[in-house]
């Protein structure tokens, strides 16, 4: 509804009650007198991010219950607005624009407040628990602020209002908040361990304590409402909660105990013991990066609702269940790299595979690439880097049309990537690294001709984009600038070739000029011949060019002082010659970007060039 002047509202009739409005792209300034509208009870406006207005300061008589704000630009003073909104139940104020005064005392005056959203506001200082009344509330959001100490424990009087630095040993279950639904306090800066009034809250679905400092272990939540637990990036320990109970059957030994959770992330923690079986319908799992160690259970193969998969970045052995390949059915996301995981990939990828990410990097894995993953027609990730997988070039892997990520550095794929016809057509490739292989014969000149999304992925215009989904977001590690960078998150607009410490010869392709949306380029260490290509310097987006170690001669191509973006160029260990390009980003480099060429000279070089500039001891002939 970008196109809708928020004008059009104005003559909206004065028995209306509800009005929703979130998420429609609404621009422009809103009608105040929808705010005086005598029995309106819910308006939600939210997240339309470019609709401004302001709110009555005054004689502001209305039964609104509901209200909406969330990322829009109204103005918005709190205490005000509270004053004047003595009926108001639900409040959604996500990332809003305050003025004045922003304190959270003014909560003191929302006692029958049920769902209160203040997230990604940046308040600060100690939260006013004792202002809540948890006795009607059912749902809280405070995450993405600056919150700082611990969640309190609940008092033991009947009016169930928190306070700190009391003690919730003695209470029944009577007197604790029954109707709570859920409590999202991520991204703030709370310690403490987790209160243990949480563990019999019935009501209870959705817990998360994201991003905080939170210590001690995690103890079985004694209900079974939870569906959402979300606890990653704090400091917990210890073995996660098992059904051990003499009352479960030897099917559910090794499960964690909560038997309505769908969505469980335990990552970034100080975790240890075996890997738990979740709950049999669980969609979402990942205790990446902790310290879990043991085998994969193979008990992992029965759910058949899981579509997402991490168990990344521990000290899990053995081999992977080859029945997981079955699992591909459904799951979207599979990550088991950084482990200690032998033997071989499973070796049946099941047909209409749902997989977009496959990331086995940083194991033991042997044998070859399983052609079964051509049933991932979804694949846009397949990292299967720093392994003992011995195999050719999967040329196959030309036929996934929407695979933009190739990872098989470090493993022991040989000869040559494919004959002087072969197209390679790879439309969505963005990052492939085939570095430290043994991979040997000529680039073939197709392959480069063929990398569609390497020539115009700066066409795409707006915000940032990543890739993943709402509820993952893909990693890669790749050798950037002579570094070994972790990107937590791929922007999709990220592109690299590395093919590196191999054993490829003739020249470097004039078709790699095409590739204007390329940020690095790395072929070094191999044996690589003939001149540089004057069209690299139509790679303006560049940041890093190596080429050293190889046996490339000639001069060093005037053109390149166009790439205005290089911050890292190595040309070392080489047979180039003359004088070496002045100006712009080539005053940035030193001696080591062309040490070992005995021919160059010119600054930043010592030797000054002169009559005998064009000599050099070309490189002996090798078989």
């Amino acid at each position: 509804m970008s196109s809708v002047p928020p004008n059009s509202f104005m003559n909206l009739s004065s028995s209306l009650t509800s009005l929703r409005l979130s998420e429609c792209g609404l621009k422009g300034r809103f009608p105040d007198n929808i705010f005086h509208l005598p029995n309106l009870q819910l308006l939600d406006v939210g997240y339309n991010y470019n609709l401004t207005g302001s709110l009555p300061t005054y004689n502001w008589s209305t039964p609104l219950k509901s209200l909406g704000l969330s990322e829009t630009g109204f103005p918005i003073n709190l205490p005000n607005l509270i004053s004047n909104l003595k009926s108001l139940k639900e409040l959604y104020l996500s990332n809003c624009n305050f003025i004045g005064s922003s304190n959270p005392t003014f909560l003191s005056n929302l006692t029958q407040i049920t769902s209160l959203d203040l997230s990604y506001n940046n308040f600060g200082g100690q939260f006013p628990w004792s202002l809540l009344n948890f006795e009607v509330l059912t749902y809280l959001d405070l995450s993405g602020n600056n919150f700082i100490g611990e969640l309190p424990e609940v008092t033991t009087n009947l009016t169930q209002i928190f306070s700190s630095n009391n003690s919730s040993n003695s209470q029944s279950v009577s007197q604790i908040p029954s109707k709570f639904v859920g409590l999202d306090v991520s991204d703030n800066l709370l310690n403490g361990t987790i209160p243990s009034w949480f563990h019999d809250i019935p009501s209870l679905q959705y817990l998360s304590l994201d991003n905080n400092q939170f210590t001690g272990q995690i103890e079985e939540i004694r209900h079974n409402s939870l569906v959402v637990l979300r606890l990653s990036n704090n400091k917990l320990h210890g073995p996660l909660p098992l059904a051990i109970s003499k009352l479960v059957s030897l099917r559910e030994l090794g499960r964690l105990p909560w038997k309505n959770l769908r969505y469980l992330d335990f990552c970034s923690n100080l975790l240890q013991g075996p890997l738990p079986v979740p709950p049999l319908y669980t969609y979402f799992f990942s205790v990446s990066r902790n310290n879990l160690t043991g085998e994969i259970p193979l008990l992992i193969c029965n759910l058949s609702s899981l579509q997402y998969l991490d168990l990344s970045y521990n000290h899990l052995s053995n081999m992977i269940p080859p029945c997981l390949g079955n699992l591909s059915n459904h799951l979207i996301d599979l990550d088991l790299q950084s482990n200690n995981l032998h033997g071989a990939i499973p070796s049946k990828f099941a047909k209409g595979c749902y997989l977009k990410s496959l990331k086995l990097n940083g194991n033991q894995l042997e044998g070859s690439l399983p052609q079964s993953l051509v049933h991932c027609r979804k694949l846009e990730v397949l990292d299967l880097g720093n392994n003992k997988i011995n195999s050719t070039f999967p040329i196959w892997l030309e036929t996934l049309p929407e695979l933009r990520v190739l990872i098989l550095r470090s493993n022991n794929f040989h000869s040559a990537l494919g004959n002087p016809e072969t197209k390679f057509p790879f439309p969505n490739l963005r990052i492939i690294d085939l570095s430290h292989n043994e991979f040997h014969r000529l680039l073939p000149t197709k392959f480069f001709k063929y990398l569609k999304a390497m020539m115009n992925a700066n066409t795409d215009k707006g915000k940032l984009k990543y890739m993943g989904d709402y509820y993952y977001q893909d990693s890669v590690t790749v050798e950037m600038k002579g570094l070994f960078i972790e990107f937590v998150k791929i922007q999709s607009l990220f592109t690299t070739i590395d093919f590196s410490n191999n054993n490829f010869k003739g020249e470097i392709p004039k078709a790699i000029g095409e590739l204007q949306s390329l940020k690095g380029l790395n072929f070094s260490h191999n044996n690589l011949t003939g001149c540089m290509p004057p069209s690299l310097g139509k790679l303006t987006n560049l940041e890093w060019l190596d080429l050293s170690s190889n046996k490339l001669i000639g001069e060093i191509p005037i053109q390149l002082e166009d790439l205005m973006s290089l911050e890292i160029l190595n040309l070392s260990e080489n047979y180039l010659f003359g004088q070496i390009p002045q100006g712009k980003q080539f005053n940035t480099f030193t001696n080591d970007s062309y040490h070992g060429n005995q021919g160059l000279c010119g600054f930043p070089m010592t030797k000054a060039c002169g009559n005998d500039e064009g000599q050099q001891l070309l490189p002996s002939s090798t078989t």
